[in-house]
């Protein structure tokens, strides 16, 4: 029987400009769908295992599409809400070399964040359920979105559930003192904690050490440090930050640190050529929730998590499209690109 994990989160309509056009130049989006939450349930699926996402989308076609785009990569969608005004959107147009990519919200008012914790059965929810993953972005939604991701949290606990979050940091939504005052409330419930040292810092307030991946360079030391005052205060089994060098908006390094209260891992680094990085860190945690929750020692897990999102950096979309095949192939040591025959 596949590991069942549980994802709550707010998913959105994606309109991208197509051939890296700015947003001034494009008179058509593409169009697909995404969010934190929904990206690694989606990804999970996509390894074999029994993804469900929860969340509330309008009850209008788009509400629905955004369903269907989920159901058709096996996601389990049975317990999503239905109602409020309206689907969250956002645009995205995609830079290449120095120019960096741009994000638009237009995501005001939108159903997951008018959400009322009875809403869902968490009792019907987790049954069965290995793991429990949210991020920082659904609380940073509404008071009403901070007390709902309360509420899983609480019920995952007390059904024995491992739980993770993601720290995703997202400015536009909410202050650095509303985030910290929140999110260490809601982290004394959970067991992974995924984040890079920007998230840390603004989330839960501590202090960054010699790190700039604007300049692609990093200082390990300062990861670490960061990683056992997390551990110190909120006791988490594993915390993990993906490692991002930026180069350029089309060439990163991409690596990532582990830390497990006694020792560090920091995994092999990839060079990559970015097709589309938005979702990358979404699928490294999936693929280290997958590792650590199919048993795989930490270093193992972490290996899977930077290989799966290396991958993910060269697929169009949200989602990570990556088989399990692929990811186990490039950990073995195959990144040539070679047509597959």
């Amino acid at each position: 029987m596949s590991k069942k994990v549980v994802t709550l989160g707010e998913i959105m309509l994606r309109l991208s400009t197509p051939d890296f056009k700015r947003f001034v130049q494009a008179d058509s989006f593409d169009v697909t769908y995404g969010g934190g939450e929904a990206n690694v349930a989606a990804a999970l699926c996509n390894y074999g295992l029994n993804g469900t996402f929860v969340t509330k989308v309008p009850n209008n076609p788009i509400g629905q599409s955004a369903i269907n785009h989920l159901r058709r990569y096996g996601v389990d969608t049975q317990f999503v809400a239905r109602g409020g005004d309206r689907l969250g959107i956002y645009f995205l147009e995609t830079g290449a070399s120095m120019r960096a990519s741009q994000v638009v919200y237009d995501r005001a008012g939108a159903s997951i964040a008018d959400v009322d914790p009875s809403e869902f059965d968490w009792d019907k929810i987790f049954d069965g359920a290995d793991w429990f993953h949210t991020t920082g972005i659904t609380p940073a939604l509404s008071d009403k979105a901070a007390a709902l991701t309360e509420a899983a949290l609480k019920a995952a606990k007390a059904k024995g559930i491992t739980t993770s979050i993601d720290l995703n940091y997202r400015k536009k939504l909410w202050s650095k003192e509303k985030a910290q005052k929140v999110m260490t409330h809601l982290c004394q419930w959970v067991d992974v904690c995924i984040g890079n040292e920007e998230d840390a810092e603004t989330t839960l307030g501590f202090k960054p050490g010699d790190t700039d991946v604007t300049k692609g360079e990093l200082h390990l030391d300062g990861f670490q440090d960061i990683m056992k005052q997390m551990v110190a205060k909120f006791g988490f089994k594993y915390v993990a930050s993906s490692l991002r060098e930026s180069y350029s908006a089309s060439d990163n390094g991409w690596s990532a640190l582990v830390y497990n209260g006694t020792d560090f891992y920091h995994t092999k680094k990839y060079n990559v050529r970015i097709v589309d990085r938005v979702g990358s860190g979404d699928s490294f945690a999936s693929g280290l929730i997958y590792g650590l929750v199919t048993g795989m020692p930490m270093a193992e897990a972490a290996e899977f998590g930077v290989a799966a999102s290396a991958i993910k950096h060269t697929i169009p979309g949200d989602l990570n499209h990556a088989t399990l095949g692929e990811v186990k192939d490039l950990m073995k040591g195959d990144g040539s690109g070679r047509v597959q025959r």
